[in-house]
């Protein structure tokens, strides 16, 4: 076992003097030392909960003959950090996860690991550093938050911010906003709609690297404690049998992840985190092979922001696992796959069946015959651009108009706000890029109040930056290259024409090329002072088409 290294030989007395500090004992330098990496903090209502969810995978393992040491990780809530500075890094918190949990891993030797996320760029963090590390894994997040209810209706997060909109085009008093806001997150859990936290819950589960249910158990329910428990269980079973997780995480099951992610109808934040999560695992993975998946994958499910249901309804109605059930009835997903429980795929969906047929449709029946998810390409995005086409409106799927360029969100928000944005035209916004932001900012505020002024039928929004996974609408991100690379979207100026066909997955600037080669000649990235961790994530992070992963610039490795 690696932790032998610390605990075991005369050599080691050093290492067992301050293992009895912590008041471990001879009995547990016999059992193997399991890590549990906790993200639990008071800032993020996802994670608030997630020492309740450490005890339950701590007994767990004790119950299975291990010797659990917990330690911490950092996670960002996207929802405060919306907005405004601190959202340059959330995405990068991405990479701080993993690389902590790599540096705890390798300093004290554990032999396995549980991981404990539950919201935005924790997940794919905690993923990503299981796969850098490959020693047996589980993952097991805190589980969702329940939807709220305001007079009368349900509602969640994203409510709040098109009722913004609506405040500012005096469609709804701000007393009944404040009545709103009161009562649209109702307690702790990752926030109750398919937006990225539950994406990557779920696509967890998809993917192999969490138990059943890990995806849709409800954060309140006792079955997410059981869940926790068995997870501390499972950890030691895959030590045992030495499954780890780069024999999990394969083509396949990245295929099947992609599959599950457009029948579910996921945040376009999963392309990026599978892109980075492939990345660790040593698998070669590509936009094409996505868009070429969610062509042949019908979509299942519209739970919000795409349709009225929510991540509680879609757990009663037989959530993940039932989902895969349907996919594999048409031979879209490889059921021979291995995962966390230590069997095949096929061993956990066969116990499981749609509940609800409004929730989730039979594969004979779907809502559309294409995923949520849809790649376009044009002059405007070369190396690619991502839309949850699951959640734009009929009209806007082919849309023409012209150009309102802003070179960030906040100019974007103060000229939405003020009237500035007509019907009919396509919002810019571009330096928002992984370097050029620097962190790729999600703007879930410039395209929930586009919604909430009642602009969603008419107007478009891009961006080299990216969405929340509350975000709908005709919003098409990860624009690449970015601007401050000097992509196409850097050379749009106002008035221009715009061409989005997102049926034909088509992005294109209706611009000259001698034009085009014109305004290249005059172009020069923005200079931004800055300093500390963002600066040295803006000079490594590479492009949202390979994942804004980080690399030492010029390495060709």
């Amino acid at each position: 076992m690696r932790s032998d290294e610390i605990k075991l030989g005369v050599e080691r007395a050093p290492h067992r003097a301050l293992l009895y500090a912590l008041g471990l004992d001879r009995e547990d330098f016999q059992k193997p030392i399991i890590g549990i990496a906790n993200s639990a903090n008071e800032i993020v209502p996802g994670h608030i909960h997630l020492s309740k969810i450490s005890q339950a995978v701590r007994e767990g393992i004790l119950a299975a003959g291990g010797t659990p040491i917990e330690f911490s990780t950092i996670g960002v809530c996207d929802g405060i950090a919306m907005n405004h500075e601190g959202m340059k890094y959330s995405l990068a918190s991405r990479e701080l996860i993993a690389d902590s949990i790599e540096v705890m891993c390798m300093a004290h030797r554990f032999d396995a690991l549980v991981l404990i996320p539950n919201c935005d760029k924790i997940i794919p963090g905690m993923l990503m550093a299981a796969l850098r590390l490959n020693i047996p894994a589980v993952v097991v997040s805190g589980g969702p938050m329940l939807s709220g209810w305001s007079q009368g209706t349900r509602i969640d997060y994203s409510d709040v911010y098109e009722a913004v909109g609506r405040v500012k085009v005096k469609q709804m008093s701000e007393e009944q906003l404040e009545e709103l806001e009161r009562s649209a997150c109702p307690g702790y859990g990752s926030c109750a709609g398919m937006f990225t936290a539950n994406s990557m819950n779920c696509l967890t589960e998809a993917i192999g690297l969490g138990l059943p249910g890990n995806g849709t158990i409800p954060a309140v329910y006792s079955r997410r404690i059981m869940l926790a428990r068995q997870a501390g269980r499972q950890v030691m079973e895959l030590l045992n049998k030495d499954i780890r997780p780069r024999d999990i995480v394969t083509i396949d099951s990245i295929k099947n992840a992609i599959a599950t992610d457009m029948a579910i109808g996921c945040s376009t934040n999963t392309v990026l985190h599978l892109l980075a999560i492939a990345n660790e695992a040593g698998v070669k993975l590509e936009l094409d092979l996505i868009d070429e998946i969610s062509e042949g994958t019908p979509n299942l499910c519209r739970l919000s922001p795409a349709g009225d249901v929510f991540i509680d309804d879609f757990y009663r109605a037989g959530g993940v696992q039932a989902v895969l059930a349907e996919l594999a009835k048409a031979d879209l997903i490889n059921s021979d796959m291995i995962t966390v429980t230590g069997h095949k795929l096929r061993e956990s969906f066969t116990k499981y069946s749609i509940y609800d047929k409004n929730v989730i449709r039979p594969i004979e029946d779907p809502f559309s015959r294409t995923g949520g998810i849809a790649i376009l390409k044009g002059n405007l995005a070369p190396d690619g651009a991502v839309v949850k086409k699951s959640a734009v409106l009929p009209e806007m799927m082919q849309h023409e108009g012209r150009a309102r360029v802003f070179d960030d969100e906040e100019s974007a928000v103060n000229a939405i706000l003020g009237g500035v944005v007509k019907k009919g035209e396509v919002i810019v916004i571009r330096y928002e890029g992984p370097s050029g932001g620097p962190g790729m900012r999600e703007m879930l505020s410039p395209t929930s109040t586009v919604k909430g002024m009642g602009l969603d039928a008419s107007v478009a929004l891009l961006t080299d930056g990216r969405f929340s996974g509350a975000t709908t609408g005709a919003s098409i991100g990860h624009i690449s290259p970015e601007a401050q690379v000097g992509g196409p979207i850097a050379l749009v100026e106002d008035g221009d024409t715009i061409s989005v066909d997102i049926t034909g997955k088509r992005i294109d600037l209706k611009v000259s090329d001698e034009e085009l080669s014109r305004r290249r000649m005059a172009w020069k990235p923005k200079k931004k002072e800055l300093s500390g961790y963002i600066a040295r994530y803006a000079n490594m992070v590479t492009s949202a088409s390979r994942g804004a992963i980080l690399e030492i610039k010029g390495d060709d490795n």
